[in-house]
């Protein structure tokens, strides 16, 4: 008997629904995007590595680019999104999948401010994710210009496979310069998952008399910085979540608590690509000592309808709401 209800109902597939990684949302652009699109892209150099990317790139060229990617989305023939980082909203760059014959073909472009943070690495793992998880595609291609050779070595850490053409057949300044056809295969990306580490964190939601929790931002330099998070950290080898979360709030904060004043609310299970993350989250209502931020983090206590205000990793935010209804 066919059922249609629940999760059994979804087909695979996209949906519109916007991608995450650790620091970035991958979503459908908006008129809101002009712009910060056209003060992005109007860079000589970026367009130096693109085969389409107008410059100068004004607001024409923007709301162009709008049309074009509502149509491409709405058609099923290309999925194409902006890059944005969670942490402040800022417009990153653009990344598009097109689809034909059961295979991909991956384009992206980074705004200069922000190269070598690792953004261009995030957005084409979780776009070849996607790819493959999601549209079942056999294989995901892109085409470089063989000069550049930091997208070129990009793409081979991802696993990608390229061959030298002349040119990539496009018009336009791309016309007679160089390529490198890069390519992953289902078979090559299934094998590369199954090499994906598995990182045991554990966190504390500190709860204090007003009802607020406590939120720790990440310090610039670091992984994710700029998002909110709930205190606590990696987990040592044999260490149990409790013994771990206590060891954490004291090297964190510099308090100390008792394991039976932990109460485990929930977890998190959530798949950063290039590693997949489980974490236990404790309520914790007693402690002794004031909390400090002991490496570099800004603390702030949150009352729970401002939680939302306070953008944070992906695998925290379910976290959230739960903690929200628990409250």
């Amino acid at each position: 008997m066919k059922n249609d209800s629940g999760c059994l109902s979804v087909h695979p597939g996209w949906r519109g629904e916007a991608l995450t990684t650790a620091e970035l949302k991958l979503r459908p652009p908006k008129a809101l995007d002009v712009q910060a699109l056209t003060e992005t892209a109007n860079d000589a150099e970026i367009a130096r590595w693109t085969a389409d990317l107008p410059h100068p790139y004004q607001t024409k060229d923007a709301e162009i680019f709008l049309a074009k990617a509502l149509q491409a989305n709405a058609s099923g023939r290309e999925i194409s999104l902006i890059i944005e980082r969670i942490a402040d909203g800022a417009l990153v760059g653009a990344i598009s999948l097109s689809i034909e014959d059961g295979q991909g073909r991956i384009s992206y472009w980074i705004g200069r401010d922000f190269w070598k943070r690792g953004y261009a690495t995030q957005s084409i793992r979780r776009m070849t994710r996607l790819a493959f998880q999601a549209l079942g595609l056999s294989v995901v291609t892109a085409q470089v210009m063989t000069a550049n050779t930091a997208s070129c070595r990009l793409l081979e850490k991802l696993g990608f496979s390229g061959s030298d053409t002349p040119s990539c057949g496009l018009s336009g300044r791309c016309k007679d310069v160089p390529i490198t056809q890069f390519q992953l295969d289902r078979k090559a990306w299934d094998e590369q998952r199954g090499d994906q580490p598995l990182l045991l964190v554990t966190a504390a939601a500190l709860i204090d008399a007003d009802g607020r929790v406590l939120l720790a931002k990440r310090p610039e330099g670091k992984a994710m910085a700029g998002l909110w998070e709930f205190p606590g950290g990696k987990m040592h080898a044999l260490e149990k979540p409790e013994a771990a979360i206590l060891r954490e709030l004291k090297e964190e904060l510099g308090i100390d608590a008792t394991q039976s004043c932990l109460a485990p609310l929930a977890f998190a299970s959530h798949d950063y690509d290039s590693f997949h993350l489980l974490m236990p989250l404790f309520v914790l209502r007693q402690w002794q000592g004031t909390p400090q931020a002991h490496e570099g983090q800004t603390l702030a206590w949150v009352g729970k309808d401002r939680l939302n205000d306070h953008p944070m990793p992906p695998a925290d935010i379910p976290l959230t709401a739960l903690l929200r209804e628990w409250m």
